[in-house]
Order: structure tokens, then C-alpha cells, then sequence
């Protein structure tokens, strides 16, 4: 392959004034567009982009209050659906004037999916990988802790700002929080510690108050009402081991959504596409050889 003959990073401003981070690389058609899971800021697409780059032209953007993108000034901005606005600004800034390929991570399921639901125009596939429809929290660990919780860390948050900061930047970027995750969250056997400290840096870097609010903006979204209705290819990526967002979601997510596809990554967490790369990329890959034979088979029965 040859190396990608285009890369540009923009700002863009969106619907409230916030400014938007993105990133374009690589040129094709169609498009990918990935977005992340709450707290990152690209990590998971390590060894996915370099996959595809030389194929397709992808856009990656950070979502407010995250990586290189500002904060909304108003804080009750950061929900799902204030994600899928920047979406939109990003894409028309970006010049994608035709209907793209939607990859979602984690809470980018939800974004991806409420995307589609109100600009189906705009979509020409969706793969959701290892993240629930809705309601993200409810299920970790199939266990309510997580919901319960939440307040309570929304309240420290707010209220020990200054503090919860200092402590939040230690402990987060730390050997105790990756022996956590080892642990509870990630399968330690499949995914290198390399490809893992770099969600760690950027979580500790944020804002814990843009963290809870943003988790709080997933946990009180879901698709699940509409996903009956999704008409595009879909092809759904679960991790067969998945503790934050438990296999049968995407289970479940399969059955109601029409005519979809399913990859189960064996033993694979909710970090999958890292620790199964190989099986991850070749799979959506195909995928997407699927969509575009799709394209073209319209598109010679149009001109018939």
C-alpha cells in the first residue's frame, strides 16, 4: 500500500458556540466517520485506521470537552444528542456531502445510532462496536451499581471540583488503575498495556465534572425505540467477554435491528478491536467491500 496522501486537522464551531477538534485522513469513497466512547479520544482506532486509510477517507472527532475540543459553556450541553449536532457541523464542514459509514465505540453506539435517527439521509451503513443502544449505564456490569452511583459522583464532582481534579489526574493515570481494569474491564491476556495507557492519559487529563455529565448524557439516552426502523446495512461488533457492556446487549441490539450482521469477538472485552485487531479490521473491511458492491449494483440498476 501506499502512504495516505491526505491529512488535515480542523476546528469547527458549533451549534452553541462550542469548538469542535476533527481530523481527516486519507481520501475514497465512501466515507468513515469514527466515534469514540466517553473519555477517549481516539484510542481504540489504533490499528484500525491504518487499516483502512489507503481505502476510504475517515474523519475522527473529539467530543466537547474532550481531547483538543472545548467544553460547552453551558454544561447541560453534553448529551447524545449534542454530540450527534457536532457530528453534523463536523460532516458539513468537512465537505461530506454524501452518505457516510458511521462507526461507533462504546457510547459511540448511541451517537452513531441517534445520528441515524435523525439524519437517515446521511447515513449509508452503521457498525456499532461493543456499546449499548441506550441507557449505557444500566447494565454495566449487569449490575445497577453503576446508576446509583452517578449521582453521587456528579455531586463530588461539582461541589470538590478543585480537589477531585488533582486526585482524579493520579489516580486515573496510574499502575492501580490499570491492574483495576486488567481485572474488571479488560481482558489482561489479549490487550497489550501499551494500547491501554493512552485511554487512561487522556481520562485523566479531563474535566471529572465533563466526564460525570457526559456519562450522565448516555445514561439517560437510548435508541432502542427506533432501532426497529434502521434500514442501512449494520453490522454490530460485540465482545464476547464484555463486563462494561455485556454480550447480550448486542445480542439484543441484533435481533431488532433488520436484516443486521454480528461479529462476536471471542473472549474480547470492551476494548475488542485491540485486543482482536486482525479479526476486528478484516471483518469490517469486508463489511465495507459489501456496502460498495451494494452502491454499485444501485447504481447500474438506476442506469438500466
Amino acid at each position: 500500500m501506499s502512504p495516505i496522501d491526505h491529512y488535515t486537522e480542523k476546528t469547527v464551531d458549533s451549534f452553541d458556540g462550542t469548538t469542535i477538534w476533527y481530523r481527516v485522513i486519507g481520501s475514497g469513497e465512501p466515507t468513515l466517520v469514527l466515534c469514540d466512547g466517553v473519555g477517549c479520544d481516539g484510542y481504540v482506532w489504533k490499528y484500525l485506521i491504518p487499516h483502512l486509510e489507503n481505502q476510504y477517507r475517515i474523519v475522527h472527532l473529539n467530543y466537547r470537552g474532550h481531547g483538543k475540543s472545548e467544553p460547552p459553556e453551558n454544561l447541560e450541553n453534553l448529551g447524545i444528542e449534542e454530540c450527534v449536532e457536532d457530528l453534523k457541523v463536523v460532516l458539513d464542514d468537512a465537505g461530506v456531502d454524501q452518505p457516510a459509514v458511521l462507526l461507533g465505540h462504546s457510547m459511540g453506539v448511541q451517537v452513531v445510532l441517534e445520528f441515524w435517527h435523525r439524519y437517515p439521509e446521511r447515513v449509508l451503513a452503521l457498525v456499532p462496536i461493543t456499546g449499548s443502544y441506550g441507557k449505557a449505564i444500566d447494565h454495566v456490569h449487569d449490575s445497577g451499581l453503576a446508576k446509583q452511583v452517578l449521582p453521587l459522583a456528579k455531586y463530588v464532582a461539582t461541589n470538590f471540583n478543585p480537589l477531585i481534579k488533582e486526585i482524579w489526574k493520579r489516580v486515573v493515570h496510574s499502575e492501580l488503575a490499570f491492574l483495576y481494569a486488567a481485572k474488571f474491564e479488560i481482558n489482561k491476556n489479549l490487550l497489550k498495556k501499551d494500547d491501554f495507557f493512552p485511554y487512561l492519559e487522556h481520562l485523566s487529563r479531563m474535566d471529572p465534572l465533563i466526564f460525570t455529565r457526559t456519562v450522565e448524557g448516555a445514561a439517560r439516552h437510548t435508541a432502542e425505540p427506533f432501532l426497529h426502523e434502521i434500514n442501512v446495512p449494520t453490522l454490530i461488533v460485540a465482545g464476547e467477554a464484555d463486563k462494561f457492556t455485556p454480550y447480550w446487549i448486542s445480542r439484543r441490539m441484533h435481533t431488532i435491528i433488520p436484516n443486521s450482521q454480528m461479529l462476536t469477538l471471542p473472549m474480547g472485552s470492551h476494548t475488542g478491536p485491540l485486543e482482536l485487531p486482525e479479526l476486528t479490521n478484516l471483518r469490517i473491511e469486508k463489511f465495507l467491500e459489501e456496502v460498495s458492491d451494494r452502491i454499485a449494483t444501485d447504481g447500474k440498476q438506476q442506469h438500466q
